[in-house]
């Protein structure tokens, strides 16, 4: 195989970009063979030597795969959970190589979540600077509060800062939707709080240009080459 730079080697198990490893490293999060490096440009032959970040073996993944995973209510956006709660692998295949998630939904959010073993384009998918746009319908309690539209679009303070939707839609007496491009702690449910909204379901149907579709809850499928093409087009990949 002969000798890589460290931040590849990290990049191509799917864990961050290069530039994301980079900072890893930096902060001493990483090892080789038991000693931490810090040396931003060290290099290594992969196959002969353990390479760990955060205390976790690292493999690389020689091929990419793209997933959009239809996560139910009650599903942990992680891998695994140590204390055995329902996770995303409990709705994969459990293959070869390692797949990390592409954002995160809370506990009791439904919808589209992306996973992938491509570092870079995970780095750039949840990089506040490129904005992704995502797209949720909410199922609500009872009548919504005259002018909430304006309300949205025009932005609320939060304890956090400002908060605003960039689309409202009303799909019928019960349902509405709305996109946002960042991804705040539970910014949509502080949101509908802060107008009296009670939300009794949050579904994300679309991340970026990859739609949920049709894909039943609790399955799984690939990207096709279009949807591909089209996210890695928005990320300039």
């Amino acid at each position: 195989m002969g000798q890589m730079r460290l931040n590849k080697i990290i990049a191509d198990a799917g864990i961050t970009s290069r530039r994301g490893a980079d900072e890893l490293i930096e902060s001493g999060r990483v090892s080789v063979d038991g000693i931490t490096i810090r040396e931003m440009g060290s290099k290594f032959d992969p196959e002969l030597v353990q390479v760990m970040v955060d205390g976790e073996t690292i493999t690389r993944s020689l091929s990419k795969s793209y997933l959009v995973l239809h996560k139910p209510k009650g599903v942990l956006s992680t891998m695994y959970d140590p204390d055995g709660r329902p996770s995303l692998s409990d709705f994969i295949d459990l293959r070869k190589e390692r797949l990390f998630h592409v954002g995160r939904l809370d506990k009791d959010s439904e919808g589209l979540i992306l996973l992938t073993n491509d570092g870079d384009l995970t780095f750039r998918a949840t990089h506040p600077s490129f904005g992704l746009e995502k797209t949720y319908i909410i199922e609500h309690e009872g009548k919504l509060p005259t002018g909430i539209d304006k309300i949205l679009l025009k932005g609320i303070e939060l304890e956090d800062g400002m908060g605003r939707v960039l689309t409202y839609k009303e799909l019928s007496p019960t349902w509405l939707e709305v996109s946002i491009h960042e991804g705040r702690y539970h910014i949509i449910r502080r949101l509908m709080e802060a107008v009296d909204v009670q939300v009794l379901r949050l579904i994300r149907t679309n991340f970026g240009p990859i739609s949920l579709g049709d894909t039943p809850e609790g399955r799984w499928r690939n990207l096709n080459e279009g949807e591909l093409t089209n996210l890695r087009n928005v990320l300039g990949l």
